[in-house]
C-alpha cells in the first residue's frame, strides 16, 4: 500500500530506522518554518514561516512508535489589557503513541485494522512507517500558550473613560462627578449673577418688605 503521507514535508517523519524492534531509540532535531495558524487564532500564535525548533525522541514499542518531543519558537500576539503587541517564548512538550495499523493496543496483530471507528478517532497511526507530527504539534502549542496573554503581569490596561494606556501615565485620572448634580452644574454655568441670586432667594427680603408696607 502506498503511503498517503509525503516524506518531503517538514513535519512528516520516517521510523523505518527503528525496524519495529521494541526498545530501539532514535533522536532527532529539526528546525522548520512554522505552518500557518499555529496557535490560538486571533489571540496569540507563532507567525507563519517563523523558525520552529523540534527535539524528538522516537522509541519503538510493541504497539508502534512512542514520540516524545519539545517545540520551541517565538509567539506573537496582543495584550488583552492594553492591546499593545507582545512577544513571548514558547516551549511546548508533547508525547503520543503512533500505532502500527495492523496491531491492537497490546501489540497483537489484528486481521482487519481500523474496524472500530470510534477507537480509531482517538489514536494516531503510522502509515508505511511514516507519521505526521502536525496535528499533535498544534494541540501541544495551543495548550502551552496563554488564553489571555498580557504584556506584563501587572499591566494596568486602559482607562475606562478615555482609553489612554495607563502604563504610560501612572497618575492619569478623571475627577468624579455625581451624576445627580451634573445637570444642575451645567445649568449654573449658563446663568447670570442676577439669576443665581434670585434662585438662591435673594429677592425674598424685598418681597417681605412690600408686604409689611401694605399692612
Amino acid at each position: 500500500m502506498n503511503a498517503r503521507l509525503d516524506h518531503r514535508k517538514p513535519l512528516v517523519f520516517d521510523t523505518h530506522e527503528l525496524g519495529r524492534r521494541p526498545g530501539a531509540l532514535q533522536r532527532l532535531t529539526r528546525t522548520i518554518e512554522a505552518p500557518k495558524d499555529l496557535g490560538i487564532q486571533g489571540v496569540v500564535g507563532v507567525p507563519e514561516g517563523a523558525p520552529l525548533e523540534l527535539e524528538l525522541r522516537l522509541e519503538s514499542v510493541m504497539e508502534g512508535v512512542l514520540v516524545t518531543g519539545t517545540a520551541r519558537a517565538s509567539a506573537e500576539g496582543e495584550c488583552v489589557r492594553c492591546l499593545e503587541p507582545l512577544e513571548l517564548e514558547l516551549e511546548a512538550d508533547f508525547q503520543e503513541l503512533f500505532s502500527y495499523p495492523d496491531a491492537d493496543d497490546r501489540g497483537r496483530v489484528i486481521a482487519e485494522p481500523g474496524g472500530d471507528a470510534e477507537d480509531d478517532e482517538d489514536r494516531f497511526f503510522l502509515e508505511d512507517g511514516l507519521f505526521d507530527l502536525e496535528p499533535l504539534l498544534r494541540d501541544a502549542v495551543v495548550l502551552a500558550l496563554p488564553m489571555q496573554p498580557v504584556c506584563r503581569e501587572d499591566c494596568p490596561g486602559l482607562c475606562s473613560e478615555c482609553g489612554v494606556r495607563l502604563a504610560d501615565d501612572p497618575d492619569h485620572h478623571h475627577d468624579a462627578v455625581d451624576i445627580r448634580w451634573a445637570a444642575l452644574q451645567g445649568l449654573a454655568g449658563t446663568m447670570t449673577d442676577g439669576e443665581k441670586d434670585e434662585m438662591s432667594g435673594g429677592a425674598l427680603p424685598s418681597a417681605h418688605a412690600d408686604e409689611k408696607q401694605e399692612k
